[in-house]
């Protein structure tokens, strides 16, 4: 049996799907890390990329989480600071108050590993035991 590939308006129908609910939280990232019209430009850029390989993004095993992937990397090149996964999430949580379901809907991760990595960004940095000073060595005194 061959398996042909969808019609050209599923295709169509599926990535207008994933734009509208994708969009506006990719955005609000990107507006969290650039200014408004270079975040502006960065998601254009990748919903183009989308577009342009959506069969074959379509065939990865998690679309969302390979365009949150290109996003999280485009952005970070463009404010030149890549934040950590748990950075992202708390941001996501914290600032843009994006529910744990919703982070793992554009994120591609599962509610778990969300709900895991927000703990790790809220938990307190650990530090180091204090070091004791160290004297400098005496010196003697000739006379």
């Amino acid at each position: 049996m061959k398996l042909t590939p969808p019609a050209a308006g599923v295709l169509t129908t599926a990535f207008y799907a994933f734009y509208d609910l994708h969009r506006p939280a990719y955005h609000a990232y990107a507006a969290a890390h650039l200014p408004p019209e270079e975040a502006q430009l960065s998601v254009a850029q990748l919903f183009d990329l989308i577009a342009s390989n959506w069969t074959s993004i379509m065939t990865e095993q998690c679309p969302s989480a390979w365009a949150w992937e290109e996003h999280t990397r485009a952005v970070a090149h463009r404010a030149g600071h890549t934040p950590t996964p748990a950075e992202d999430t708390a941001l996501l949580h914290d600032r843009l108050c994006l529910s744990i379901d919703r982070i793992a809907t554009i994120t591609g991760t599962d509610p778990a590993r969300v709900t895991a990595l927000l703990a790790a960004a809220h938990r307190p940095p650990t530090n180091p035991p204090p070091t004791r000073a160290r004297r400098p060595p005496a010196t003697r005194r000739h006379a």
